[in-house]
């Protein structure tokens, strides 16, 4: 039994490990989202921060579809941030069962 624990909490320690290691990966990536079959694009950092906004001229000129434009692109840059987090963290609890319902990071 004794065992089981302190293997358990090795286990526990690597994870956390691979897990911080995980995030500073993430906070180094660049993705871009795109909109308007590449009219509008927003890069962000695996933190969510915005690195740059690029629009077409030809999409400023209406404004409504310009706004629309950019939240498309946004949105589509948070998913990829999402799915790429969701990726590099499962990669780091790989092997270590978490309970249902909690998700990582913390």
């Amino acid at each position: 039994m004794r065992g089981n624990i302190a293997q358990l909490m090795q286990q526990a320690q690597r994870m956390q490990e691979n897990v911080q290691r995980a995030q500073e990966e993430l906070a180094k990536i660049e993705v871009t989202g795109n909109a308007g079959g590449g009219m509008v694009s927003v890069t962000l950092t695996g933190r969510m921060e915005c690195r740059k906004v690029r629009i077409d001229p030809s999409v400023i000129s209406d404004a409504e579809m310009a706004e629309d434009l950019i939240a498309a692109a946004f949105n589509d840059a948070v998913n990829k941030v999402n799915a790429e987090s969701q990726a590099k963290m499962s990669a780091a609890t790989a092997g270590m069962p978490m309970p249902p319902g909690m998700k990582m990071p913390f």
